[in-house]
């Protein structure tokens, strides 16, 4: 794939092939400079490695200069039409018949082009940039003002690359794709200041001008209109002329020679496409040298195509080679960021994520891949359009509206199960934008969206030029271009548009599934299994299943305090939405939480400073090395220097016997200290103590809890919103410790240790609550986001007899480690320490609490991922 960037200056010629490389991404991805006079700068830039589909064509007198990006189809008749009007089409590319129409016809020409395109036109004589797209927007084209002119790009990469865009996120289009969740269905992108040319559309860009002339040159939208006026009549021949009319849809976009493949799922368009390909009618087949079949499995979810994949590739027989990929909840999670990176802006769900697979294991083979993004918007295959179709057809024949909806009755059900489910159960309704900045809202307030309605065919052509459609072709795109992979869309195609909107209401909605022209036209191609399908289909990921396995990941995101810091949200309010989507006690749906995943994740990548992730695996450190940013000495503040080596280990959980696992680190300390150098073995002759944090103590007795397995009371949620969180730990400022702590000393004490807190707080006393309430409510503890999993997403009380645990672990010690270790060993504390604090809760130890949380002064053990819950301690000779 090659996309164009380019800068519209007002400072002359300059040093333009600077500039342009300023506008793409440095001067060694091989960018071309296509154009550079009068202060403009344009790049052929390549995006994603793949091949170079952009072309330039100038006039001869070189007023004109055109850059094309993209494909034209069925160019015949206009060049014929072109030679005859004196224009000299030589060279025989693209760009050529793009600018001839251009010139001869002015931006109407484009309306003559068949294919998915976008050009940017230099007029030398006005000094003006032109920048168009084609009538469906298949192709992306951008453009940003700033302070010496205009940013011409087909990505977001290379607007920001360019140095000259001061980049922030476009706040009304962050409210409305969190708010309605709708993107892509104007000019605004999520980035402030750069918009799109919406399709259709011509851009025209002076450089002394601060904004844009935007005109519509495609008739598309009229054409449609005028189609939809006059109905043909039902026939079963109208389902053989739409086959006639995808197979010339399909035939434009496959070449002559080259392989040519299909992303197939278990809908029916995908699998059309497929059968057609492979000649399944009888036929040779469209495809010229073999047929790829790229499909992704999603087994035991509700997403599984299996069986109708299996179907659709057994009556396609050898003709097809097929390549499956089964991707997981785990790649998924690894893959998420370059998801994001590769998108440039939000999704709507995570469905892209399928594509993006398919694309990314198709890049392997030099292939042309159809995909079937399209139909549904195309031929009524979303449930919505079931619903416009039923209150039409009640507006004018209520007997056929009430056949209709007997037919239906089954489909209906069960797109209602959840409303009546979640009655049912009692599920807590959660308006979306209770889940946002009251302030956010409010600044926003003004904001709608309504998709049109009014009638099945307004709502296809909304569905077509606004809503839904705009959105999938950026993500289809945004896939193409990261993989490098040529992908052409058949069911985005004018002609097959334009006798689609001809059809009678019968052929696209019967008994409530959507799409039935297109059944009817492939009937005997493709199974009857797949055919009559009822059940939701296509190419989607197993969202929610997903989720829920990922949903100590999400939750560590929604915890951060990035996202806590952002304008846009309520943390506290989300958190308690996705917990209770995990109980399954509210109405929020998997869409929801992904927005707000997916936002966070864009607004980290593009806008946070975030370092580099490390390549390869991370080094672990050894046994006797400090913890980053800390230090193995320390000179307490009683005068005594001692040696603190931390102990990485593996994670805890219930299930773990305690002393073993713990002394076997023990074990593995002394028994490496010999060839750990002399620097060790000299600070290591004196008394030493083994201290173990009291994570793993209270994780290993079953005193630790997934916060969805945490009922929360309403007093929790009160109470926990009036205490003082820190960055060293959450405390009692989440609603599950603070219902921890209800449960421990019970509701009155916690009420009455608050109001004791709330006036120590007024006289300066710091810690009467917890002195108060009693216990070791101190130690309870909630999640963090630095924190390793499980601790990330779980909440626990204090270990339970700790100076008895503490006890046992110090005779296995007595008894295991070997001499001089034996006689030296001072015995064990359980410690509760953070970077503000230390605690000891229970030791083993001579001597008071304080002396040992003094050798902790500064928590070797780290605050984060360190994995070190357990340290030996040494207090070093005065000499050493």
């Amino acid at each position: 794939m090659c996309g164009i960037s380019g800068h519209l200056g007002a400072d002359g010629d300059g040093d333009l092939v600077r500039r342009m490389a300023d506008c793409g991404h440095g001067t060694g991805q091989g960018e071309a400079t296509v154009l550079g006079s009068g202060g403009v700068a344009l790049a052929l830039r390549p995006i994603g490695g793949g091949t170079t589909d952009a072309s330039v064509a100038r006039t001869p007198t070189g007023r004109h200069t055109l850059v094309l990006d993209g494909d034209l189809l069925d160019t015949a008749g206009v060049r014929s039409e072109l030679t005859t009007l004196g224009h000299d089409l030589a060279s025989g590319s693209d760009a050529e018949v793009a600018l001839g129409a251009w010139v001869e016809w002015g931006p109407s020409g484009l309306d003559r082009l068949r294919g998915e395109f976008a050009v940017v036109v230099w007029d030398a004589e006005t000094a003006t940039l032109s920048a168009a797209r084609d009538a469906f927007g298949t192709r992306p084209l951008l453009v940003c003002r700033v302070d010496d002119g205009w940013l011409v790009s087909s990505d977001i990469r290379g607007i920001l690359a360019s140095g000259r865009y001061d980049k922030r996120p476009n706040d009304r289009t962050v409210y409305r794709y969190l708010r309605f969740g709708v993107h892509d269905d104007g000019a605004d992108t999520f980035f402030a200041g750069i918009e799109r040319v919406l399709p259709g559309e011509v851009v025209t860009l002076r450089a002394d001008a601060t904004s844009a002339e935007r005109t519509g040159w495609s008739r598309l939208r009229t054409e449609l209109e005028d189609a939809a006026r006059s109905p043909r009549p039902w026939s079963p021949e109208l389902a053989t002329q739409l086959r006639e009319q995808l197979s010339t849809a399909v035939r434009r976009r496959t070449g002559s020679d080259g392989r040519v493949g299909t992303t197939l799922s278990g809908g029916v368009g995908s699998a059309a496409l497929t059968a057609l390909l492979a000649g399944n009618d009888g036929r040779t087949g469209l495809a010229p040298d073999g047929i790829d079949a790229w499909t992704a499995a999603y087994p035991d979810t509700a997403a599984d195509e299996t069986a109708h994949v299996a179907a659709v590739l057994a009556a396609v027989g050898s003709r097809v080679d097929a390549h499956r990929v089964e991707p997981t909840s785990a790649e998924f999670k690894k893959d998420m960021r370059g998801l994001v990176r590769a998108q440039e802006e939000p999704i709507g769900s995570s469905g892209a994520y399928t594509q993006f697979r398919l694309l990314r294991e198709a890049a392997g083979v030099d292939a042309t891949v159809l995909d079937g993004t399209g139909t549904d918007e195309l031929l009524a295959g979303f449930g919505a359009h079931h619903l416009v179709h039923l209150r039409e057809l009640r507006s004018h024949d209520a007997r056929a509206a009430a056949s209709e909806l007997g037919r239906s009755a089954e489909v209906l059900l069960r797109r209602g199960r959840p409303l009546v489910t979640d009655r049912l159960r009692r599920r807590r309704r959660i308006p979306v934008e209770s889940l946002l900045s009251s302030t956010f809202v409010a600044a926003h307030a003004s904001e709608h969206f309504v998709s049109e309605d009014s009638g099945l065919r307004a709502r296809l052509l909304d569905d077509l030029l606004r809503g839904s459609l705009p959105a999938r072709l950026r993500a289809a795109d945004r896939n193409a271009r990261a993989t490098g992979v040529s992908v052409r869309m058949p069911f985005v195609d004018r002609d097959l548009a334009r006798f689609v909107f001809s059809l009678p209401d019968e052929a696209f909605v019967t008994g409530g599934v959507g799409k039935r022209v297109l059944r009817e036209s492939v009937r005997g191609l493709v199974p009857d299994s797949v055919l009559d399908r009822r059940d939701k289909v296509g190419a989607v990921t197993p969202q929610s299943e997903w989720f829920m396995v990922l949903k100590n990941h999400i939750y560590g995101e929604f915890l951060s305090e990035s996202f806590a810091n952002r304008p846009y949200v309520d943390q506290t309010a989300v958190l308690e939405a996705f917990e209770g989507w995990i109980k399954g006690t509210n109405t929020v749906d998997s869409d929801t939480i992904w927005r707000l995943l997916n936002l966070e994740l864009w607004l980290q990548e593009f806008f946070d400073d975030r370092a580099a992730e490390p390549e390869g695996e991370p080094r672990v450190k050894t046994d006797y090395e400090p913890n980053a940013r800390k230090q193995l000495d320390l000179t307490t503040d009683d005068g005594t220097p001692v040696r603190r080596y931390p102990l990485r280990t593996e994670l805890f959980t219930r299930e773990d016997p305690l002393v073993d696992k713990a002394l076997s680190y023990v074990t593995r300390f002394f028994d490496g200290l010999p060839a750990a150098g002399e620097e060790h073995a000299a600070a290591t002759t004196g008394r030493w103590y083994y201290f173990i944090s009291e994570k793993i103590v209270a994780i290993t007795q079953g005193r630790s809890y997934f916060i969805w397995d945490i009922k929360v009371g309403r007093s929790a949620r009160v109470l926990s919103r009036y205490v003082t969180r820190t960055p060293a730990g959450i405390g009692l400022g989440s609603p599950f410790t603070m219902q921890l702590a209800i449960e421990e000393a019970g509701l009155p004490r916690v009420v009455f240790a608050a109001a004791g807190g709330f006036v120590g707080k007024l006289i300066g006393r710091k810690g009467l609550f917890y002195e108060l309430v009693g216990g070791d409510i101190r130690a309870i503890d909630g999640p963090t986001e630095y924190s390793v999993y499980p601790a990330n997403v779980s909440a626990k009380l204090g270990p339970k007899d700790p100076d008895e645990v503490a006890a046992r672990i110090s005779a296995a010690i007595r008894e295991r480690v070997p001499e001089p270790w034996r006689s030296s060993f001072g015995g064990t504390v359980v410690m509760d320490a953070n970077d503000i604090g230390r605690n000891v809760l229970g030791k083993d130890a001579p001597g008071s609490k304080e002396r040992y949380e003094l050798m902790f002064a500064d928590n070797p053990l780290g605050q984060g991922s360190e994995q070190t819950p357990m340290a030996v301690v040494f207090e070093r000779p005065t000499d050493a």
